[in-house]
């Protein structure tokens, strides 16, 4: 079942699948779905929304939305659920879903404005249970620790049902936690465990307090051939303007060591073209905007051919991302007959020897061809990602995005005088921020004022390139980003003074006493324990220190196979 809307408030009650009116909560056990983040952007996350659907399939959970305010920093009004205008303070569970570190003191804001205690040892059973999952939390939950009573490590299509045979909202807190926590796997509850220090603020030891697992094993879904994941509401009030989104897969394959995705969802799962099929023919009932979503979209074998079989029903596709290497014809006419403006390549690096570093698994050719395809196929406009702060990266590696970016325009401009037609070129330059459970966990991040001078350097080597635009990350945002990612739980601390200073990071870090530069700017020791060592995603330790040497030494690795092998543990679990 999707529903359509035309604002964010005409559904006031809703459908199960089976056709049901859910009115009220009548026993049912009551959800406040939370994105920390405005309904626009919260409804543009098919994670969110598949998250909603989950909770609203099992039969004694109804499951609303809350969202931020556009003006919710200046707006103090308590947070109110979209289906009956609730105050969220009035469920048993908020369920906070959480994409992205920096909507972390969004969590803070919304409990405060529910009237609600911030930290979890102050709330009792008189308060809602308050619990949080989504990829963020995947990667390290510890710096919101403190205000979070229940964590879910992993996908929630293996644990929701189950969650809720356990939980019981008459049932004493404490009671209720210790019995979700022992019997099933993929739930942190951090007050259940105590984390101590050396001297030098590194970790000394981080172990359970009572009858727990020592080590929080992520819930994992082996088989997602027969399970779609699509949009469930569409609407004019998001991003994504009444768009049936997609999920073509989860995780990638490619094995680029900076990106967290490619490792905390090994191995990849891509679902077969005749399940997607299947899922755009729902979509089309619907709307003509059809958006595929996943970090290796163009990894799905025939991709291209199923987009074409729809041309004559006028279909317009996007997709989330597109390799370089991964082109062909099909693609092109999909994205032509979509009216697509604007393709999205990302060589992440300037040149070859840093795109080795990274394991990209593309070259300086497929870069430029993809460029030449594209605009010969009707394409008038490129967005290139690069990224900045890499590690091992050199002035001769910064400079080289500058004259790479000149190669690119040069075919283009060639591709477009064909067509007598000249589009732009945007650069997207990003902060490297070195991410749990990557190859890249133990590097340090680099400080802001370098970060500062590279962007400088390339802004200047490309301003005089005509319809060449360049947009660059604001590096003291990737700091913050840095530090809500790597922190351990005395980063809480910062968090809440952010709180009291509403948001102003600059006035935060004068006032507290944690210092950034420990998380962010700090190259870690291979001996030394991560806050985030808790996790089981079944990578091992020893495979990702193996990346991290042949990324020094400039070697690239295979993709995964996809298929059992013991490489890096995630299969043999």
């Amino acid at each position: 079942m999707v529903w359509k809307t035309s604002s964010k408030g005409s559904n006031k009650f809703f459908q199960s699948e089976q056709g049901t009116i859910r009115k009220g909560w009548r026993g049912r056990i009551s959800v406040a779905l939370v994105y920390p983040n405005t309904y626009n952007v919260g409804m543009s996350n098919l994670g969110f929304q598949t998250t909603y659907k989950l909770f609203n399939k099992i039969e004694h959970v109804v499951c609303e939305r809350a969202f931020l305010s556009f003006d919710h920093k200046s707006d103090n009004k308590p947070i109110t659920s979209i289906e009956s205008g609730r105050s969220i303070a009035d469920f048993d569970i908020i369920a906070f879903s959480v994409s992205f570190e920096n909507d972390y003191l969004n969590i803070l804001t919304i409990l405060k404005r529910g009237n609600l205690p911030l930290l979890s040892v102050n709330r009792d059973s008189a308060c809602p249970l308050v619990m949080a999952g989504g990829v963020a939390f995947f990667l390290n939950p510890e710096p919101v620790a403190p205000f979070i009573d229940c964590f879910i490590i992993g996908e929630a299509e293996g644990i929701l049902k189950r969650f809720f045979e356990i939980f019981r909202p008459d049932k004493e807190k404490e009671s209720n936690l210790q019995t979700i926590a022992r019997n099933l796997p993929g739930i942190y509850i951090p007050s259940f465990y105590e984390a101590a220090y050396h001297s030098d603020g590194k970790m000394l030891s981080f172990k359970p307090l009572t009858n727990v697992p020592a080590k929080v094993r992520r819930t994992f879904v082996k088989d997602i051939s027969d399970l779609t994941t699509c949009s469930v509401i569409l609407t004019n009030d998001t991003t994504f303007n009444q768009t049936f989104l997609i999920e073509t897969g989860r995780g990638c394959p490619h094995g680029c060591r900076f990106c967290s995705a490619g490792y905390i969802y090994r191995p990849p799962r891509l679902r077969d073209v005749s399940l997607i099929e299947k899922s755009i023919r729902i979509g089309a009932s619907i709307t003509d905007k059809i958006g595929l979503v996943g970090a290796a979209v163009t990894d799905i074998r025939d991709i291209g051919k199923l987009c074409s079989r729809f041309h004559e029903k006028e279909l317009k596709f996007s997709f989330s991302s597109l390799r370089a290497d991964a082109l062909d014809s099909n693609f092109i006419a999909a994205l032509k007959k979509s009216k697509v403006k604007t393709a999205t390549i990302a060589p992440d690096a300037g040149s070859e020897r840093m795109r080795r570093v990274i394991n990209k698994g593309i070259t300086e050719d497929d870069i430029m061809n993809a460029v030449e395809i594209l605009v010969a196929g009707g394409i008038p406009n490129i967005k290139l990602y690069f990224m900045i702060g890499l590690p091992t990266e050199t002035a001769e590696d910064v400079e080289a995005i500058i004259l790479l970016c000149k190669e690119i325009k040069q075919k283009f401009l060639n591709s477009s005088r064909v067509r007598k037609r000249i589009g732009e070129i945007t650069i997207s330059l990003n902060c490297f921020v070195p991410k749990p459970f990557t190859p890249f966990q133990w590097v340090a991040m680099e400080d802001v004022k370098r970060l500062k001078k590279k962007i400088k350097i390339i802004k200047n080597g490309l301003k005089k390139v005509a319809n060449l635009h360049v947009n660059a990350d604001n590096p003291r945002r990737a700091l913050i980003q840095a530090l809500l990612s790597r922190g351990d739980r005395r980063v809480s601390q910062i968090l809440l003074i952010a709180l009291e200073n509403s948001g102003n990071w600059a006035k935060t870090f004068k006032s507290s006493s944690i210092d950034p530069a420990f998380y962010a700017y700090r190259e870690r020791s291979m001996d030394e324990l991560f806050p985030w060592d808790f996790i089981d995603h079944g990578i091992t330790k020893a495979f990702l220190d193996e990346e991290y040497k042949k990324a020094i030494q400039g070697k690239t690795s295979q993709p995964c196979p996809m298929e059992s092998c013991t490489k890096c543990g995630a299969c043999s679990r």
